[in-house]
């Protein structure tokens, strides 16, 4: 009789990987209660999804992740049935064992088992950062991978969608503001780069440009972010930069808006795209559109955005003359100016650009 470790046993060695490697036969003991989900940073992130039964931990993987929204289907693989010890590792497997890459635990928790069998798992769940109930749903027969996985109870109070694209707040042209006001705006400086935002979910990102177009083929680089993130759900909006010697290159941008995917994949050592990020749109379900923009900047520097290829840009409060002195001085076109209690608004006046001669 064949053990359901088998499989697992067969892509693994035990002395090359830190995974737990049981050698004896499964004992099918237990009370099916636990759960886990881990990150895995593998060649593609994704969450592992497990259920304690029957002596083993039923696996799946999730590439998106758990979704929150009941209206949303994810896709989820069914994979090799792993051990029980494996519920609490955390480590990395090595460069070209099976899976390699780094994995951590996500969440832990218990499970209640509502329907189990070849066609539909239907569970209850009670973790730390996950919780309610979920049914994963085989498409195929048992042996197909063609599972999805939906929420069947309501998403969390105030959860909304992650938008796919906002208007952008549009920057009117302008001056300095009095000295009797100017404390309340920031000050950012104005790059002169392609406006776009960063649509963050499940570990992906798609970059929209100004108009709403996707543009994330030309831009490689900046995908990177999503594993940073991991299972984090954002809109962003900043300026995609090329940087010559320290400072914007226009023809390098140029370079890479006008490229092919093929061909900006080939540009990406001679002209790599730094993606500034200067606002947050929405953030784990919440919109922050109408927060004021000091509390929208206060919740984008704490989110950690600093990286090879995108960085948060420091704002400047009080003083304008001698950011957009400075912002002269190194050749930029000018400053924002940004009021501190404004909504992100497309048709808003709370955005100011003033010009280095301005």
């Amino acid at each position: 009789m064949s053990d359901p470790l088998d499989e697992y046993r067969r892509k693994r060695d035990g002395s090359r990987t830190p995974e737990p490697v049981p050698e004896g036969p499964t004992a099918i003991d237990g009370d099916d209660s636990l759960y886990v989900i881990q990150e895995h940073h593998a060649s593609q992130l994704h969450w592992d999804v497990r259920f304690e039964r029957g002596g083993v931990l039923v696996s799946w993987a999730v590439p998106l992740g758990l979704p929150v929204l009941p209206e949303t289907a994810r896709l989820a693989v069914h994979t090799e049935d792993h051990p029980r010890e494996y519920a609490t590792f955390e480590g990395e497997i090595p460069a070209g064992e099976y899976g390699a890459g780094v994995m951590t635990i996500w969440d832990t928790g218990t499970y209640e088992t509502l329907h189990w069998n070849d066609h539909m798992v239907e569970v209850v769940l009670h973790g730390a950062r996950i919780s309610g109930r979920y049914a994963f749903v085989n498409r195929h027969d048992e042996d197909s991978p063609g599972w999805l996985v939906r929420r069947i109870d309501p998403a969390p109070d105030g959860w909304t969608g992650l938008p796919g694209f906002v208007p952008p707040a549009r920057t009117r042209p302008g001056r300095m503001a009095g000295t009797r006001t100017e404390n309340e705006w920031a000050y950012s400086f104005d790059w002169g780069g392609l406006r776009a935002q960063a649509r963050v979910q499940g570990g992906r990102v798609t970059l929209h440009d100004r108009d709403g177009v996707d543009v994330s083929g030309r831009y490689h680089e900046v995908k990177a972010l999503g594993a940073t993130l991991g299972s984090t759900e954002l809109l962003l909006d900043g300026e995609l930069l090329v940087f010559d010697q320290g400072r914007p290159s226009a023809a390098g941008l140029h370079r890479r808006a006008h490229a092919s995917p093929a061909q900006a994949k080939r540009l990406v050592g001679r002209f790599p795209v730094v993606y500034v990020i200067y606002d947050v749109l929405h953030h784990e379900g919440r919109s922050c559109l109408g927060l004021p923009y000091r509390q929208r900047r206060e919740l984008l520097g704490s989110l950690g955005l600093e990286g090879p290829n995108w960085t948060v840009p420091e704002d400047y409060t009080g003083d304008g003359p001698a950011v957009l002195a400075a912002a002269t001085e190194h050749g930029l076109p000018g400053v924002v100016r940004k009021r501190l209690d404004g909504e992100y608004r497309p048709d808003g006046d709370d955005w100011i650009a003033v010009p280095a001669d301005g």
